[in-house]
């Protein structure tokens, strides 16, 4: 049997599996999460091996910039098909498509927060990696295929050393850069942030960037995985104006952090007040909502 015939095998069985789980949904709805969760790790693969051979394809037409963004829309696409998910952007003022380079800054729920690149994404952007990852067979190739930034990391006393190179690569080649300030998923079930590490704001200074806050409206009621939750459904995102860091340095970054998670907190009760019909009080924050601890790791997202 050939591995063609194999592959078509495989494709044919797990496509009726999730089918009939999403039937079985009817009845038992824990169904359904297992249906949507194996739907979506068939699209992810789909997507990555659509993202492999665009990457090659675009790096031997110059045109590796737009890598991650190709590969983030057509993971939009399937998983609108395979899970009935989405994320609606608004961006009146088009600062996705306008602003250029730029540190694209976003709130961190789930692992559905993929989808939500793929849905808002903008050209000529990248996400960011450890310098290390380049070694990493197939990802590493996909991340150095794709112009993804990275970050040396291998000096653990100073952050902004190890922003300098990522700082210079934004400047030269005009490439923005998207960011998670939280540092890890809050999986939060109320709108709210954890604190912000400051990795992304001293990148943003080093290189002379605009910070763009991008906010997504709490989404507990679609995916929430410790209740066992995955239903479809349409997510607002919101596109805020660009916050300029000319003129600041280093010693800005605190305060830069700060006023700017403030922000975005403001405005992700807001946004989901309006996506789901209720009133809510923005959440109280202990301390600045700052990390101050040294070193690389504790700044860099």
């Amino acid at each position: 049997m050939s591995f063609l015939s194999i592959l078509a095998y495989f494709l044919g069985g797990y496509a009726a599996l999730v089918i009939a789980l999403y039937m079985l949904s009817v009845i038992i709805p824990i169904a359904g999460f297992v249906a949507r969760s194996l739907a979506a790790y068939i699209s992810i693969i789909i997507a990555s091996f659509y993202g492999v051979l665009a990457s090659i394809v675009l790096r031997i037409l110059g045109r590796e910039q737009i890598s991650q963004w190709t590969t983030a829309r057509a993971f939009k696409y399937v998983m609108a098909v395979t899970i009935g998910v989405t994320f609606e952007v608004d961006d009146p003022k088009r600062h996705l498509q306008n602003i250029r380079p730029a540190v694209f800054i976003g709130n961190h729920q789930t692992e559905l927060d993929v989808l939500m690149l793929g849905c808002m994404f903008p050209k000529y952007c990248s996400v960011t990696a450890k310098k290390a990852l380049k070694n990493i067979p197939f990802l590493g190739w996909f991340m150095v295929l794709s112009g993804t930034i990275f970050i040396d990391r291998k000096n653990t006393k100073d952050a902004r050393e190890a922003m300098a190179g990522a700082a210079a690569e934004i400047q030269k080649r005009r490439q923005s850069v998207y960011m998670f300030p939280e540092g890890t998923r809050s999986y939060a079930k109320e709108p709210g942030l954890l604190p912000f590490k400051k990795g992304a704001f001293h990148l943003a200074v080093q290189a002379g960037v605009p910070i763009v806050p991008v906010v997504v409206a709490n989404y507990s009621h679609v995916l929430h995985i410790k209740d066992f939750i995955f239903k479809s459904g349409k997510i607002p995102i919101k596109v805020l104006d660009p916050i300029s860091t000319t003129g600041l340095k280093a010693e800005d970054v605190d305060e830069l952090t700060r006023s700017t998670r403030e922000l975005m907190l403001r405005e992700i009760v807001a946004l989901t007040e309006k996506a789901q019909n209720r009133p809510l009080a923005v959440p109280a924050t202990s301390g600045d909502g700052v990390v101050h601890a040294s070193g690389v790791d504790a700044t860099l997202s």
